[in-house]
This record gives C-alpha cells, sequence and structure tokens, in this order.
C-alpha cells in the first residue's frame, strides 16, 4: 500500500484467496484491505500512539441518523463522560479532499454535536474545532493530545 504522510505502524495484513485482508483492533476483525480502509488504520494508531486517544472509547462504522436518515461514520471518539468527542472522515489517498468532504462530515455532526471535526486522506489531514456558542468552527494546526 502506499506510504502516508503518518509515521508508519506495524499493522496486522493477511491474505484469503485473492482478497487482502487487514486487522482492525477496534472492531476486531479482519476486514478488507482498500486504499480507504489503509488510511483509517494507521490514522487510528496515529490517534492512538501518537495523541493517546483511548481505543476503547472508539467506534468505526457505525450507524447514525441523520434527519431520520441512515448515515455511517468512519471514526467516531467519545469522551471519558461517554459523549461525542471527535468525528473523522477518511478518503483514499488519492481522493482529494474538497468542500464536499468536509459537508459530509458536517451533516453527521448535526446529529453528534462533536467538538473536534478531522478529515484525512493520508496525505493531507484536517481538524476544526467546532465552537457551538458562536455557530462557528476554526481550523487547528494539529490533532490536540487527548486529555
Amino acid at each position: 500500500m502506499q506510504k502516508l504522510n503518518l509515521p508508519e505502524y506495524d499493522l496486522r495484513i493477511k491474505t484469503e484467496g485473492n482478497r487482502t485482508l487487514i486487522f482492525d483492533g477496534i472492531r476486531k476483525k479482519y476486514v478488507a484491505l482498500t486504499p480507504e480502509e489503509w488510511v483509517r488504520q494507521n490514522f487510528i494508531q496515529f490517534l492512538k500512539m501518537e495523541k493517546k486517544f483511548p481505543e476503547s472509547l472508539m467506534a468505526v462504522e457505525k450507524q447514525i441518523l441523520v434527519n431520520g436518515n441512515p448515515r455511517r461514520f468512519d471514526l467516531l471518539i467519545y469522551s471519558r463522560k461517554g459523549q461525542p468527542h471527535l468525528i473523522a472522515e477518511f478518503k483514499a489517498p488519492n481522493v482529494k479532499i474538497t468542500q464536499d468532504t468536509f459537508d459530509q462530515v458536517v451533516r453527521y455532526n448535526m446529529a453528534l454535536r462533536v467538538e473536534q471535526v478531522v478529515v484525512s486522506n493520508g496525505m493531507q489531514h484536517f481538524a476544526c474545532q467546532i465552537d457551538y456558542t458562536n455557530n462557528s468552527y476554526s481550523f487547528l494546526r494539529e490533532i490536540p493530545k487527548y486529555k
């Protein structure tokens, strides 16, 4: 797989028949190794190892309702109080991050009201802090360590 703009991690990869699989420690199972999954698994390791986010507070590809419509988020991290804290959307490295990508995450956030939003294609990473009091957001230079 493509080298990403992230530290390198030792990820568990195996082949079954003609399929390549990668182990997802959050879901506790092997999943198809797609370019987007490669970004997700590396970014999860980055959040765990570098930013000290607890794996036990992470949820991957869960369904939520947004305006009555089922949607699936890529990664959601909860606070220790069980409230949604950070939502992340991942794209394959060759997919350009656009306003549409941010719009997708913001739509999910309407239901979740997280404090931080992250979007990454493994090469570029964007993080925002949401300010609900002023109905605004600001880009962060980096993702803060978990408190």
